[in-house]
């Protein structure tokens, strides 16, 4: 198994872009990930999606300074999971988050990026579950076909407060989109006392990842209270033919207690064990 390890550039909000960047290159990774974020402080939507093309070559150039490649451009329109999800029912909504979702397949083209990551949406207490799910769905198989008409994968986190905050409502969800990848954190699982024998089956769609330490009631720990069994997990997703990336995903934000370890400190620890399991596995 070959091991492709990025980080989050948003795992260091209190920097400047570019400062945070550098950060990531210094910690050995060849890869970022790009928070394409309206709740964050540093690329927006708003901003960056106005011109795609040019924003997105420019931080192809920004990324190549650092001796970087974009791994993943993970895009969140607003800082709500909800106002603007793919499922939202509002058709004027859902019209608005198609728009800047093709906006910023060009952004990811331009930016060197192949693989995008979105939300997979949220069940709406208005309506039942199962409308929730079907809506979206209909719009994860339309972007899919956009994604692939491009060359880019596509693929959703299933995540705290999502529509699928169970493996298996994840799996559902992705076996009715043919095509749809899952970026896939076990945290989210983990936190909410699911085993990673639950988990482990979503290995086989997963196209990209996301790790990070984290325990029962803990979206993110210290590696030193962490439950999630890496080693094997990337044993699985070896069996699967996993062949995306791992990125380091330690975020430090006032939300899920994440700001409560130490961002760099922790990374380090992860890397270096992420590096020995697949030598182990390999050997």
């Amino acid at each position: 198994m070959k091991l492709e390890l990025s980080c989050t550039d948003f795992s260091f909000p209190l920097l400047e872009h570019d400062r945070a960047l550098g950060v990531i290159a210094l910690l050995g990774f060849s890869g970022a990930d790009i928070g394409l974020f309206e709740g964050h402080r540093h690329l927006k939507p708003s901003r960056e999606l106005a011109k795609p093309a040019r924003n997105g070559a420019a931080l192809k150039q920004k990324l190549a300074a650092h001796g970087l490649k974009s791994s993943d451009i993970f895009l969140q329109i607003h800082a709500g999971f909800a106002e603007f999800a793919v499922n939202r029912p509002e058709a004027k909504r859902r019209k608005f988050a198609r728009e800047q979702f093709l906006r910023a397949l060009d952004y990811a083209n331009a930016a060197g990026a192949e693989h995008v990551t979105i939300l997979p949406g949220v069940a709406y207490e208005n309506e039942p579950r199962a409308a929730s799910i079907s809506r979206s769905a209909d719009e994860l198989a339309w972007r899919v076909g956009q994604a692939k008409a491009v060359k880019l994968q596509l693929a959703v986190e299933p995540h705290v407060g999502s529509l699928v905050d169970t493996p298996e409502r994840a799996l559902d969800l992705v076996k009715r989109v043919p095509g749809l990848g899952v970026t896939l954190d076990y945290a989210h699982f983990t936190r909410a006392g699911i085993p990673d024998s639950r988990i482990e089956p979503l290995t086989k769609f997963a196209t990209h990842l996301h790790a990070r330490a984290a325990r029962c009631g803990r979206l993110q720990s210290s590696l030193k209270e962490n439950t999630i069994d890496f080693p094997r997990m990337l044993a699985a997703l070896k069996k699967n033919k996993f062949t995306g990336s791992v990125a380091l995903e330690y975020v430090w934000l006032d939300w899920e207690h994440c700001n409560e370890v130490d961002v760099v400190s922790e990374t380090i620890l992860l890397r270096d064990q992420l590096v020995c399991a697949v030598e182990k596995i390999n050997s």
